[in-house]
């Protein structure tokens, strides 16, 4: 049984209603696509996730109980998957922001590439199994792209959608 099967993915807000917090939410919703706050939480949770995991290794390395290759693991394992850049090192783990985390979205990342003329419409295209990534369709939104995988995001061979002259991408390419 795999650690945290039965616990939830996410945390939900201490308080249920705060207005500003309700709106920031809102235009993330928005601007990224999702489909319900869930997502957005599930996000923000893995966010604190590198954050919390990024302080306990500063916090070894000031004890001095650990060596500097845990950090650079971790801090490897999060250019990888596209979180932090290529010069970035554990301390810049804390100034990340949700955003940094919803960019490496497969649905973002293919509206991003063009895929899709709105964040939903993408959605719709990964939902439907229009898209591949690195020549296997993923049918999940939340899929993780990992840098070394953002140049093969593309429509699926087999889909309608591959065709340049689709309806669905002539109004986008006008």
């Amino acid at each position: 049984m795999a650690l945290g099967e039965n616990t939830k993915a996410y945390e939900t807000p201490n308080h249920p209603y705060q207005g500003e917090r309700i709106s920031e939410e809102r235009s993330l919703l928005d601007r990224y696509g999702l489909q319900n706050k869930q997502e957005l939480w599930k996000a923000q949770s893995e966010l604190r996730g590198y954050r919390r995991e990024a302080r306990n290794i500063l916090a070894q390395r000031a004890q001095g109980d650990t060596e500097a290759v845990e950090g650079e693991e971790f801090v490897s394992r999060l250019q990888r998957v596209g979180i932090l850049d290529e010069g970035d090192e554990l301390d810049d783990v804390l100034l990340l922001d949700v955003t940094d985390v919803l960019e490496r979205r497969l649905q973002t990342v293919a509206y991003r590439k063009g895929l899709g003329n709105t964040p939903n419409q993408a959605r719709q295209f990964v939902v439907h199994g229009h898209v591949t990534v690195d020549g296997q369709r993923v049918q999940a939104p939340s899929y993780k792209v990992e840098t070394a995988e953002e140049g093969t995001v593309e429509f699926d061979e087999n889909s309608p959608l591959a065709d340049e002259l689709h309806p669905e991408r002539a109004e986008g390419n006008e």
